[in-house]
């Protein structure tokens, strides 16, 4: 079965992910196989909360991962579905 690849959408995927700390956060996320908040991003990265914040909304908006909001903590994860779609055996790499 072929799946329709949206090449615009893939090209704005690669470029969000051009970004070392983007990679890092995603290597985090994929490893740990659960949400992350932003301090333990922060924390394991060693960049500021604001810095991560910052990654954190050019991933979702590109639909790269999901982000939960409780109280004043953002809790991240990857989105499996668009790394499935657009991205198979992306996350192998980065292990």
């Amino acid at each position: 079965m072929d799946i329709e690849i949206d090449y615009t959408h893939l090209a704005n995927l690669l470029k969000v992910l051009a970004e070392p700390n983007r990679l890092k956060i995603i290597k985090l996320l994929a490893d740990a196989d659960h949400e992350l908040t932003c301090g333990q991003i922060s924390t394991q990265l060693a960049i500021s909360n604001s810095t991560v914040s910052y990654h954190f909304k050019a991933m979702r908006q590109a639909g790269l991962t999901k982000t939960r909001v409780q109280g004043n903590t953002k809790f991240l994860s990857l989105n499996q579905a668009t790394f499935q779609k657009y991205l198979p055996n992306f996350l192998a790499l980065l292990k």
